[in-house]
């Protein structure tokens, strides 16, 4: 049978399960062997279809896919790269054809956020016109959680789960010092548009004077005077407070408080660095001893402390998107379904990528507390399964044990 091939690639930041998902796919391909065949996957994300890098799962054992289950970061490689629009040029778009067609490649998993999608959704129609059909289906991640349809995007769950637990640990140490040392402690963590990541961190609170004592999403634009009362009102109360702070938080004009010139690839604004401003503002204006911290890569790569439910996320719709290509659903995202709450149950379901594609899904106001600066019983409701259990990796001499695969690729059918 012809075009049975596939093409499996992870794209954008990576996280704490993508490769959970990378094993989903995989072992789901191996267990249909009669209907799908070699399941290749790209190097440094779509790239490697650009460049013709294909790696052949197959090579790998069945212990070696297994150990993708619990090993972060991006096993094959992933990378920043938004491909050119199809009205302006699809050079792009026909090379990737041209290498499918190469290697017999009739289904294309993409793994990422809204800008993969958006790609899977392109390369969908572009097949079909150039008389090449390729069954696309998306599968998703992304520690932001801003992707629509889906109750939650697979690395959520577990970057969740560290800025909560970082959030209960580091209150207990500045609470200890607080009378005659740090006052204030502020923790940036990720979040561009979306404060999903921040509002986790309102998980680590149980009583009135728990921190984090102010949350600041990005969907509330910032008021320095409300932010230093608040500020103070904690400390005068507590004896210190703790900020949690998304890297995407703005003013009322839209300006991000740590803009700076840089821009990704695709085009989004260089974020980062908004902890030592807001820091330097509690010392100008209320001269509190202060101590910041930035949990940058830490956060999506904390596979130590994942959330169990989120591991079994990403693996199921790694599974699920090779049920839907297999069902021939091309087009869709494969989507994770809350069913109930108390008790957490979900299920599977999928999504047309032309909803998904370039859709922010921001907090609802429903999950932002009445003065902007914490969480709602909503929103705890929503967040607290998210986090739930824990899946620890193997550990060999005291740190986790890793799966390593080969990035060698297979011979190349077509000109560079």
């Amino acid at each position: 049978m012809p075009n049975t091939n596939a093409f499996y690639a992870q794209s954008g930041g990576v996280t704490a399960v993508i490769n959970a998902t990378a094993c989903g796919v995989i072992e789901t391909a191996r267990a249909n062997a009669g209907r799908i065949g070699t399941v290749f996957a790209g190097k440094n994300g779509i790239l490697g279809a650009l460049r013709e890098e294909l790696i052949d799962t197959a090579k790998f054992s069945d212990d070696a896919v297994a150990r993708l289950r619990h090993t972060p970061g991006g096993a094959f490689g992933s990378c920043r790269y938004k491909l050119a629009s199809l009205d302006e040029d699809d050079r792009e778009y026909r090379r990737l054809i041209d290498v499918f067609r190469a290697h017999d490649i009739g289904y294309f998993f993409y793994n990422g956020g809204g800008d993969s999608q958006d790609t899977a959704h392109k390369v969908s129609l572009l097949g079909e016109r150039l008389g090449y059909p390729v069954t696309c289906v998306g599968i998703p991640k992304t520690v932001d959680n801003d992707l629509p349809l889906t109750d939650t995007c697979p690395g959520f769950g577990s970057v969740a789960k560290y800025v909560a637990v970082s959030v209960r640990e580091a209150a207990l140490d500045v609470a200890s010092m607080c009378e005659t040392s740090t006052k204030v402690f502020i923790l940036e963590v990720m979040g561009r548009h979306a404060g999903w990541i921040a509002a986790a961190g309102g998980l680590a609170k149980g009583g009135r004077d728990d921190a984090p004592h102010i949350i600041v999403l990005p969907e509330v634009p910032f008021d320095e005077e409300r932010f230093l009362a608040k500020a103070r009102s904690a400390v005068e109360r507590a004896g210190y407070c703790v900020v949690v702070v998304s890297e995407g938080a703005r003013y009322a004009d839209g300006r991000f408080l740590s803009d700076s010139p840089g821009t990704d690839a695709f085009g989004h604004a260089q974020l980062g660095g908004v902890a030592p401003i807001v820091a330097e503002l509690v010392r100008a204006r209320l001269g509190y001893k202060f101590h910041w911290a930035v949990a940058d890569y830490l956060q999506r790569a904390s596979r130590h402390i994942a959330s169990a439910t989120d591991v079994q996320q990403a693996y199921a719709v790694g599974r699920h998107a090779v049920e839907l290509a297999l069902a021939g659903r091309d087009g869709v995202m494969a989507t994770i379904v809350r069913t109930s709450d108390e008790p957490y149950r979900w299920e599977l379901g999928a999504a047309p990528l032309a909803r998904v594609a370039n859709v922010e899904c921001k907090m609802p106001k429903a999950f932002i507390s009445r003065d902007g600066f914490g969480i709602t019983a909503a929103a705890r409701r929503y967040l607290a399964p998210l986090i739930a259990g824990e899946d620890y990796p193997p550990y060999r001499a005291g740190i986790p044990d890793y799966a390593a695969l080969s990035m060698a690729t297979v011979p190349r059918k077509l000109d560079p």
